[in-house]
């Protein structure tokens, strides 16, 4: 009875270790405004969010002078216009350490105002969807290299293991 229990125990953690190396992970990614230079008048944010992908869940971090500035969302025209008199949200929280979830897939507009936008400190961008993950392409014969990609390997030495466990149970 001892022996078959170790054996079960023994599966159930071959099981684990296998879906956890299985398992594809996900995460949202932060993104800190204008990089070490923050947010800031001495940025050019067009040119730093360019080469980015912004997608539903990750963050943008703005990291400012809170007695001199804000983070303000607007419309797509009082982007254009630096107008700040209506701003669709105020991010702007007092401590110059601010966070804006992208939680919605659409264009975020954001600008600071007191003036600073006029000189530079808006930033526009274009949440999207996480592109799905990259399919495994089909098996269509075993070759002998397929011992080297962990088709014969990685499921002998997790059978090997659980054999092992059961036998040094056992004595």
């Amino acid at each position: 009875m001892e022996v078959v229990r170790g054996g079960m125990m023994a599966a159930v953690a071959v099981l684990a270790c296998a879906m956890a190396v299985m398992m594809s992970e996900v995460e949202a990614t932060k993104f800190t405004v204008g990089g070490n230079m923050g947010w800031g008048t001495n940025v050019n944010y067009t040119i730093w969010a360019q080469d980015k992908h912004f997608y539903n869940g990750d963050w943008l971090f703005f990291v400012y002078d809170r007695n001199q500035m804000n983070v303000l969302e607007v419309n797509k025209t009082d982007y254009e216009s630096c107008n700040t008199d209506h701003p669709l949200k105020n991010w702007t929280r007092g401590a110059g350490r601010d966070v804006v979830p992208l939680n919605v897939t659409r264009h975020y507009y954001i600008v600071s105002g007191k003036g600073f936008c006029y000189s530079g400190m808006k930033l526009a961008v274009r949440v999207e969807n996480s592109p799905p993950p990259p399919t495994a392409s089909p098996i269509t014969s075993a070759s002998p290299n397929s011992i080297y990609r962990g088709q014969i390997v990685l499921p002998a030495v997790f059978a090997i293991g659980a054999l092992w466990d059961a036998f040094i149970r056992f004595w």
